[in-house]
């Protein structure tokens, strides 16, 4: 009888990840691949998919013809989205099953196990996500455009907008506006052709020189920052008001931005049972005994 194999993807907007289990839970492999936020060309998507899954199968010594027998699961940004789902399934992928949902669900499965706790992510985007009593909602994690307050995206975007300001004589300059408009040589032609072809993971390379700045205590960093904190203070205070006994905090900024959140909030943090790519394999468990392709 073939060996079943059990791999879970987490897909963000920068990068993807990897990692496979066997059917005992042994650890045999983790990959990485390009940005996978499916909102993204499904193409794309799927080749940055693939790179992680067969990085991983290699170090398990495994190759392509073994793909037959991984039950995937994805947490994917993006997934939340219908349309973006249809298309990245219109492609048809080579596993014995996938499934796919939210990366905030597979953060959530992961990190609870599917019982009662919250998560609240904070990376290229941000969204916050929470299960009590069986049911789950989503707050925050609408989109770059409009949402994802509290996300590197955020961030960088609001660095850009208040680096215009200053320019325009509107604010205070600071070393950090200085240092940035440096970098499109003070020409604000420049930034705006930059900016007509940024995706979220551009703006969101900005945030560590934020917070490198912020530490220093520029003026405007630190204005950046604590922004940045309270947009993620607001998420993760109505995810509590919803029934939430305690949040785990996921991403790049979480560590970042936790000593600029309130001390209530600070003191419901844990950490969490297991992480995202965990609480992927858990979504591909449960779909491959459902039996879903």
């Amino acid at each position: 009888m073939r060996k079943s194999f059990f791999l879970g993807i987490d897909g963000g907007g920068t990068k993807c990840r990897a990692r496979l289990r066997d059917a005992d839970g042994a650890l045999l492999g983790e990959g990485s691949g390009g940005p996978s936020n499916i909102r993204l060309d499904p193409d794309l998507v799927w080749n940055s998919i693939l790179t992680a899954c067969r990085e991983a199968l290699s170090q398990a010594g495994l190759s392509d013809s073994d793909l037959g027998a991984v039950h995937a699961g994805m947490g994917a940004a993006g997934a939340g989205q219908a349309s973006a789902v249809e298309r990245l399934l219109s492609r048809p992928h080579p596993f014995a099953s996938f499934a796919i949902d939210t990366d905030a669900h597979t953060a959530w499965l992961g990190a609870f196990n599917g019982g009662d706790g919250a998560i609240l992510i904070l990376g290229t985007g941000s969204c916050g996500y929470g299960g009590v009593g069986g049911q789950c909602r989503y707050v925050g994690g609408w989109g770059f455009e409009i949402s994802d307050e509290g996300s590197g995206a955020a961030m960088g975007r609001e660095l850009l907008r208040r680096c215009v300001w200053a320019h325009d004589g509107r604010i205070p300059s600071t070393p950090l506006s200085e240092a940035l408009l440096a970098e499109f040589s003070h020409d604000l032609e420049k930034l705006i052709d930059w900016v007509g072809a940024a995706r979220p993971s551009d703006y969101a390379r900005y945030a560590p020189l934020v917070l490198d700045y912020a530490n220093r205590r520029d003026p405007l960093g630190i204005a950046l920052v604590e922004d940045a904190a309270a947009g993620a203070t607001r998420i993760a205070m109505r995810l509590l008001e919803l029934g939430a006994p305690n949040l785990c905090l996921f991403g790049g900024l979480a560590e970042p931005l936790l000593p600029w959140m309130p001390p209530p909030i600070q003191q419901t943090i844990v950490p969490p049972a297991a992480d995202a790519l965990d609480g992927a394999i858990l979504l591909g468990r449960s779909a491959a005994s459902r039996g879903r392709a």
